[in-house]
Order: structure tokens, then C-alpha cells, then sequence
């Protein structure tokens, strides 16, 4: 089979529509996986009676079980206990509760590293739990933690390709639904590999660079 680019380009518009939807779903998960694994590290690592050993088995149920399996059971499981959520939406929650689990196991490990002399030193300034954590211990912490933050964004942004599962019309989606239907698999899977190999491209050189401000030491 040749490689045909006036079918290409036929199909541009549609292949367009379903990479704004992948790349609008994986950004929105990312930002709420990021807020879900400051909370919940915070959590752990202030140890809070019930809520950590809750987060335990949570990040341990998330980090063990396929992530398919997860959205299967967000679409189709949910729903029978009287919870039905948009497929938008669906793919955004369970992009979300899968990194915020890792995200919490990388910045808990973070925020381990914060020495002990630097807790004697907030205590000496007079800071409480809360206020050394939110000044000192999770800036200190992120720093450690971002690059596997930063790798699990990027695991999202692939993993993103699983919602044509469920039906939602991203990318990955569109690109099989013409195959389906036109048969002409060269020129699909060639989007597919070209433009993930290009987001992720570009979502590591902003993490790389995001990684090395962060890491520069802070001058006043």
C-alpha cells in the first residue's frame, strides 16, 4: 500500500479536532493529578489519623491495577451506582486519580529528604507544621520530586491514546475510526507516531527546562 498524501490531507481537519481534544484532556488531568499529589503527600507525610493509611491503600490500588481497567470502570462501573459522568470528563478523572498516584509516592519521597536540622531551624524561627511545610518543606521537596513528576505527566500524555477505548474522540480515536473505515493504515499510523513523538518532545523540553530553573539556587 502507497503512501497517499491527498487522503492525508483530506483528513487533516478531523485528526485536527481529535488532537485538541487529547492534548485539552491530558493538560486538564495533569493539572488536577499535580494539585491531588501536593495534597495528598502532605497527607502522608504529616501522617493525619484514618486519611493517611486511606491514601496508602489508595496510591497502592492505583499504581497496581491496569489503567484501562480504571476507566472501564469510571464509563461502565460508576454508572450502576447512579454516577454517570461525561466521556469528556471520565477521561480526565481517571488520567487524573492514576498520576495523582504517583505524583504523591515521588513528592512524599521529595519531601523525606528535607534534613532534620532544617525542621530545628523552622522551629528556631517560630514556624508551625503547616507553615514550615508550605515555605520550606514542599519547595524543597518539588525539587526533588520533579523529575519523576514530570516523567509520570509525560506516561499521561501517551497513556491519553487508552481513552479511544471508552469512545472519546481524541487522536487516537479518529486515527482508528479511519482505518476502520478507509482501510489505509500507512498514513494513520504515521500521524500517530509523528504527533505523539512530537508532543512528548515538546512536553519533555518544557520539563527540562521547567527542571532547571527550579534547580538553580534562589537569589534575593
Amino acid at each position: 500500500m502507497d503512501f497517499d498524501p491527498a487522503y492525508l490531507a483530506k483528513q487533516l481537519p478531523a485528526l485536527w479536532r481529535g488532537l485538541l481534544v487529547t492534548i485539552e484532556v491530558s493538560a486538564i488531568a495533569m493539572l488536577i493529578a499535580f494539585a491531588l499529589g501536593v495534597f495528598g503527600a502532605t497527607i502522608r507525610y504529616l501522617r493525619i489519623p484514618f486519611l493517611s493509611p486511606l491514601l496508602w491503600f489508595y496510591v497502592e490500588f492505583m499504581r497496581n491495577t491496569p489503567l484501562l481497567v480504571q476507566m472501564f470502570f469510571i464509563v461502565f462501573g460508576l454508572p450502576a451506582l447512579g454516577l454517570t459522568l461525561p466521556l469528556f470528563w471520565a477521561g480526565v478523572v481517571s488520567l487524573a486519580l492514576w498520576a495523582a498516584a504517583f505524583h504523591i509516592e515521588s513528592l512524599r519521597g521529595g519531601l523525606a529528604t528535607v534534613g532534620k536540622d532544617l525542621h530545628e531551624a523552622g522551629t528556631a524561627l517560630g514556624l508551625g507544621k503547616w507553615q514550615f511545610l508550605a515555605l520550606v518543606g514542599l519547595p524543597l521537596g518539588l525539587r526533588v520530586a520533579l523529575p519523576s513528576m514530570l516523567n509520570t505527566c509525560v506516561s499521561l500524555l501517551k497513556n491519553s491514546a487508552m481513552l479511544q477505548a471508552i469512545g472519546l474522540m481524541e487522536l487516537t480515536f479518529v486515527a482508528v475510526d479511519k482505518m476502520a473505515m478507509d482501510f489505509r493504515m500507512l498514513e494513520m499510523f504515521s500521524v500517530l507516531l509523528v504527533v505523539y513523538v512530537a508532543l512528548v518532545f515538546l512536553l519533555s523540553a518544557a520539563a527540562n527546562w521547567l527542571e532547571y530553573v527550579l534547580q538553580r539556587p534562589f537569589r534575593i
